[in-house]
């Protein structure tokens, strides 16, 4: 009786072990989809013809940006029609970079499809320097500001308190929506689409 006693014992230790194992090996591995930094592919000619208002953002694509938090609220302002989506990444975060490429694929689908959209990103918490080696290795069709001290957070209303956060803005630049963590191409869609129709 002992011995199948402890004989359970072993089973459910084994059985924690590889339990422990296997969360650790899916936690690598979303480390790893991290690691595939190729360019996306050329949107320039899915991106033609946007609106106006968009065409400043446009050209400040894959730029990281100075001006702080002035410059954020000013983007903000001038893009007031529009639903806008804000991404807060950083390059030490791998769901941040493993989530650019659909970040990325959402907005070119968006402007593709004559429904225009802005995209920007805040690289939170690091060295200008740092964020523009990331955006060397991912390109996106869309400008990000370098927040190295933490101010622009504070225009996001305590709403992006980590990273990946991602917030969707509605046409008077009101927060309608968020995502903690990275975030997929479905409810990403479906977020701006609800913003959209609410307008």
């Amino acid at each position: 009786m002992k011995t199948s006693t402890q004989n359970r014992k072993w089973q459910v230790l084994a059985a924690i072990f590889c339990l422990s194992g296997t969360l650790v090996l899916a936690a690598c591995g979303t480390q790893s989809d991290g690691d595939d930094t190729s360019p996306p592919p050329d949107y320039a000619q899915k991106l033609a013809g946007s609106p106006p208002q968009l065409a400043a953002i446009h050209e400040q694509a894959n730029e990281l940006l100075d001006g702080g938090l002035d410059a954020f609220n000013q983007r903000i302002t001038d893009v007031k029609g529009f639903p806008a989506v804000v991404n807060v990444w950083a390059s030490w975060c791998a769901p941040c970079v493993s989530e650019l490429p659909v970040l990325e694929k959402v907005w070119a689908a968006k402007s593709a499809a004559k429904e225009p959209v802005v995209f920007i990103g805040i690289d939170f918490r690091e060295s200008a320097e740092r964020g523009r080696a990331m955006l060397q290795k991912a390109a996106v069709t869309y400008p990000r500001l370098s927040d190295e001290s933490g101010v622009l957070i504070l225009a996001l209303q305590g709403k992006a308190p980590t990273v990946p956060t991602t917030l969707v803005l509605d046409h008077q630049g009101r927060i309608a929506a968020r995502v903690s963590g990275a975030v997929q191409e479905s409810i990403l869609t479906g977020l701006i689409d609800d913003v959209v129709a609410e307008s």
